[in-house]
């Protein structure tokens, strides 16, 4: 027999409590608590539960024993989704993916359902926020006709549960988790409660039954997955759609991977048949970009993930009548513009004390390694100064405090990249011991000091 109390949980962590609290003393929260019932199992009902444990035939084995079998990770049909998954999706894993509303989600898993029923696999869609012609229509518009791919609008767990018994996919895909409810919890769906009981019975399911289980998750407003933070620890991966509402390109970015690596990032582009790749994303990023010289805009190469990508960076520099200068920067942090601008002013001797300086990564992409720093300093420097960057010339670098330029990793695969496209010269760090006379197609300059780094950008 069970003994039914009330407990109040943060929606926010998953902090319980007997009694309502104001603020969460785990995440610090506001009016966070909703009062959930808690179904207490009695000291009978949790013996039949030990004693079932115990008559459970599985047994350890020795890590040398352990076959593994070449099909246990199959691609699903994107190079730029197998890119971030590391290879492709692994049989018997649980992936999370999550994004902002109309990210594309929906569609890029939809596209996926089609490839990987290519393969003689079936899939089942679960779609908990559409109707099954409502999916259908999207799927019209995708191109994606399969025989295999059984689509199930569906928000009642112990339902899908047995669809899953029937049918027997090899992949599953549930959307979302947050619109799905369990029987066996009384709160609604989309608390707490419920979105740890369905991804336990979600990874018992995969872990078992060998299924791939791909699971889409809600972000809240400051961008982080809604529910539990245990729902993160609990799946194998964690995939984050991101993009610009204003812009068609779409990054799909690893935050966890227990099967490779999350330094990989995926780029697409949405158009009206759905999302396609973009295998070269320093063209998408460029393609806006003028010819003509113009002051405060230079060219440089970081790195998304492995991928070498080359971005335009643009200063304006202008004199202010207030007391106290703007600082604005978009798409790199703003402390380290600040750290960047204390560096002119002391080491180059460049007074922007009395200018508001004004710095944007076209095409809205974040830059966060310190690579970035030389193509700050020198697009703000030439803004100044009112003189102009070759169009034809890629920096990289990151700035000590002492005026010096630092090593970076990866140049030569910046290099190259810049090669690649066309670019004539190159301003490179000279603590990075590459041979410069191996690349024939583009000069490389390498400076070990910020005024070195200036003079070789304004020179011929």
């Amino acid at each position: 027999m069970s003994k039914v109390k009330t407990k109040w949980v943060c929606q926010n962590c998953g902090y319980e409590t007997p009694k309502y609290l104001g603020k969460c003393p785990e995440c610090n929260s506001w009016s966070s608590f909703v009062e959930e019932v808690a179904v207490i199992q009695t000291s009978s009902v949790r013996k039949d539960a030990v004693l079932k444990g115990v008559m459970n035939d599985t047994k350890p084995c020795l890590i040398n024993e352990i076959v593994i079998d070449n099909t246990i990770r199959f691609s699903t049909g994107i190079e730029e989704f197998d890119r971030v998954l590391g290879g492709g999706l692994v049989e018997g894993s649980i992936v999370l993916l999550a994004g902002d509303p109309g990210i594309g989600k929906s569609t890029i898993l939809l596209q996926t359902g089609k490839y990987i029923c290519k393969n003689d696999r079936k899939a089942l869609y679960v779609s908990a926020e559409e109707s099954a012609s409502q999916v259908k229509l999207r799927a019209k518009r995708l191109g994606v006709e399969s025989d295999t791919l059984y689509i199930y609008s569906q928000t009642n767990f112990e339902a899908i549960k047995n669809q899953i018994d029937e049918i027997k996919p090899q992949v599953l895909i549930i959307d979302s988790i947050q619109a799905i409810y369990s029987d066996t919890v009384t709160s609604s769906p989309g608390s707490v409660s419920q979105i740890r009981e369905c991804t336990n019975i979600l990874m018992d399911i995969a872990k078992n039954k060998n299924i791939t289980v791909v699971v889409i998750g809600h972000v809240t407003k400051e961008g982080n997955i809604a529910g539990p933070k245990v729902l993160e620890h609990m799946v194998d991966t964690v995939i984050y759609f991101e993009g610009d509402r204003y812009k068609s390109y779409r990054l799909l970015r690893c935050m966890k991977n227990r099967f490779g690596t999350t330094n990989e990032v995926g780029v697409f582009n949405m158009c009206d048949d759905g999302l396609h790749e973009i295998s070269n994303p320093s063209e998408l990023f460029l393609n806006e970009r003028t010819s003509s010289n113009t002051p405060g805009s230079v060219i440089i190469a970081t790195n998304e993930g492995t991928r070498p990508l080359l971005l335009e960076i643009q200063s304006l520099v202008g004199t202010t009548s207030y007391p106290a200068p703007r600082r604005v920067s978009n798409g790199i942090d703003y402390n380290r513009l600040l750290q960047i601008l204390a560096v002119l002013e002391k080491r180059i001797g460049l007074n922007l004390s009395k200018q508001d300086v004004y710095v944007n990564v076209i095409g809205g992409i974040d830059v966060d390694e310190p690579a970035a720093d030389l193509g700050v300093a020198l697009a703000v420097a030439t803004c100044a100064r009112d003189v102009c960057v070759s169009p034809d010339t890629v920096i990289v670098g990151e700035i000590g405090l002492s005026g010096e330029v630092r090593a970076i990793n990866n140049l030569e695969k910046r290099i190259k990249e810049a090669e690649k496209l066309g670019f004539k010269k190159m301003i490179v760090p000279a603590s990075n011991k590459i041979d410069v006379q191996s690349f024939k197609n583009i000069k490389v300059i390498q400076v070990a000091r910020l005024m070195d780094a200036i003079t070789a950008c304004v020179g011929k």
